[in-house]
């Protein structure tokens, strides 16, 4: 299917690509690189208090091992009240600073077209966000190309990603539920939070904040680790704020906050 995707970028000439360090975005980002040359690409990573350090770095690094231009954007996403709010299209808020951002970042440098990793399953969950890469005319490739999360995976695989197992990721303001308001000092304690956990060697979690209690969501097969570990979790949690600290016995659900609005809407 990568043949499939070099093909479809070919005729665009120049691009930006929304790219974050995922494994959706950094395919997109190598099929352009091989499709147009890397003269003729540029990796644009948006930098703010969601983004997690470590995500930042890796990002970094990638981009530097697939030879490509990569620009950091400052965006300014979480001083907009509207954002800080957190209601339920708070995303939409999000991306229409980061996708600004990137438009203007490229028409600036002669650039028409953006590109981003959103895929073909991407749409089954509440997307706000999508409105505004709608409303800047943002390209979606995989998406449009009917690329799954399958095989995203399995072309990264193919092409030789390092990073095509790379759980998925999701901005830190997604551990907050909605009504609570999102502050760069709330999102750090997350940040902090999450950080210590994988330090205890957990690959995939979610530290959902809700006030004093930390709800830590694991993947099933971890849950037994987790509560193998609860007195060194509980230390890591209590140390950067949280009183009380529990475990999801679902497990790990990417975009459980929304399950409210789900409810909700039944």
């Amino acid at each position: 299917m990568i043949s499939k995707l070099i093909a479809h970028l070919q005729p665009l000439g120049r691009v930006a690509v929304a790219y974050s360090g995922g494994v959706d975005s950094t395919l997109v980002l190598k099929a352009a690189v091989d499709a147009l040359g890397a003269d003729h690409v540029v990796a644009l990573l948006a930098v703010s208090p969601s983004l997690p350090q470590s995500e930042k770095d890796e990002a970094v690094s990638l981009a530097k091992q697939l030879g490509a231009r990569l620009e950091l954007l400052p965006t300014k996403e979480t001083n907009d009240p509207q954002y800080q709010a957190n209601a339920p299209n708070r995303c939409y808020f999000c991306k229409d600073h980061v996708y600004r951002a990137l438009r203007q970042f490229a028409e600036q440098n002669g650039i028409m077209h953006v590109l981003d990793g959103m895929n073909a399953e991407d749409t089954l969950d509440v997307r706000p966000g999508r409105a505004a890469a709608r409303e800047l005319k943002i390209l979606s490739p995989l998406h449009d190309l009917g690329f799954s999360k399958k095989d995203v995976r399995e072309a990264a695989k193919a092409v030789g990603l390092p990073n095509w197992d790379k759980p998925a990721a999701a901005c830190l303001a997604s551990r907050v539920p909605y009504g609570t308001s999102v502050t760069p000092k709330l999102l750090s304690q997350i940040e902090r939070a999450e950080a210590a956990l994988f330090d205890l060697g957990f690959r995939e979690l979610r530290v959902r904040h809700h006030g004093d209690v930390a709800r830590l969501e694991v993947p099933e097969a971890d849950l037994v680790q987790a509560l193998q570990q609860r007195n060194e979790i509980t230390a890591a949690l209590r140390a950067v704020g949280y009183t009380y600290i529990t475990l999801d016995l679902a497990g790990f659900r990417s975009g459980s906050m929304n399950e409210v609005l789900k409810a909700r809407a039944a």
